[in-house]
């Protein structure tokens, strides 16, 4: 059983978490090309879409630490100190994800179709630096899992 959880969760992280990694990667240039040129139906449903990428795979994602949570049961490792500290991490990126990138894309993405001038280049370069903190944590919580202290792989 614990084989079988572990495949999910390790699935789950790469279907739902690299998705999002990557259109969130992608969405300040995108947008800040969709700004530049107003008129580009083009680079603002490209902006759109890579938007909606990152929303609902977000919510996919909440199966990544459900099934991270039975597989490190399973495994009799949930008090250890490497786990404890990829959890940490994995709330502290679920936190800027909900709180710091995706409302910045939904304002971006508003002030796009709606031709307003509310949104400038300067919103993408703040989402950028939030999406890569992001993903700087998911690194950090992803060598973690690999390398996690006190492994018995002999790694």
């Amino acid at each position: 059983m614990t084989k079988f959880l572990l495949a999910v969760h390790v699935l789950a992280a790469i279907v739902a978490v690299g998705p999002v990694t990557v259109a969130a990667s992608m969405f300040p240039p995108a947008a800040r090309k969709a700004l530049a040129e107003p008129r580009d139906d083009q680079a603002r449903s490209t902006v759109r879409l890579l938007y909606r990428i990152c929303r609902v795979y977000a919510t996919v994602g909440v199966v990544v630490p459900v099934f991270g949570f039975a597989t490190a049961s399973a495994m009799g490792v949930l008090g250890d100190t490497w786990l404890i500290v990829s959890i940490a991490l994995t709330a502290l990126a679920a936190v800027v994800l909900a709180a710091l990138v995706l409302p910045r894309q939904t304002a971006i993405v508003e002030g796009i179709w709606q031709d307003t001038a509310v949104v400038g280049p300067r919103a993408t370069v703040r989402l950028a630096m939030f999406t890569g903190v992001f993903n700087l944590l998911w690194a950090a919580v992803t060598i973690l899992m690999i390398v996690r202290p006190g492994s018995t792989t002999g790694a």
